[in-house]
Parts: C-alpha cells; sequence; structure tokens
C-alpha cells in the first residue's frame, strides 16, 4: 500500500490525486453556501473533515457528500460544535 501526496490508488481505481480528491469535496461543500468546506485534509487515502459546524444537521450532510465521493469508510470526522447562544 502507498501512501504520499499524490495517489491514493490503493483504496481508489481510478487513481485519483490526493489534490483532486480534496478539489472535488470541497467544491462539492462549496456549492451549498451554509456549509464550510474549507477544511478538508487527507492522510493517506482518509479524508479529514475537520472545522465547526453551526447546525447539528450540517454534520450528516458534510461527512455524506465526502462519503459519496470517497466511501464511508475513507471519511473521519474530526468536525467540532459551535452552536450560536440563544
Amino acid at each position: 500500500m502507498r501512501y504520499g501526496p499524490n495517489n491514493h490508488e490503493e483504496r481508489c481505481p481510478e487513481g485519483h490525486s490526493t489534490a483532486a480528491t480534496i478539489a472535488t469535496i470541497s467544491a462539492t461543500l462549496a456549492a451549498d453556501p451554509d456549509v464550510d468546506g474549507s477544511a478538508v485534509r487527507m492522510l493517506g487515502p482518509v479524508v479529514l473533515l475537520e472545522g465547526y459546524i453551526t447546525k447539528a444537521a450540517d454534520r450528516d450532510k458534510i461527512i455524506s457528500l465526502a462519503a459519496s465521493i470517497v466511501g464511508w469508510e475513507n471519511v473521519q470526522d474530526r468536525m467540532l460544535s459551535r452552536f450560536p447562544s440563544q
């Protein structure tokens, strides 16, 4: 298994580069104006979702979008909740 900054072909038969995968996920998240998709990182084939969410429903939405690209087993949620005070 090879891990590195430019490949994750062990999990991705298309051989997409890490940069291409991050760009795809970030662009997908950016299409939703209520979601912050700026904190997407990769560690080998695993996508790390970091940053803050302001609505509980956003966590599931962000994880689902990333999983639709790399698969559920390749998504790690590290997002923190920052709910507005009422």
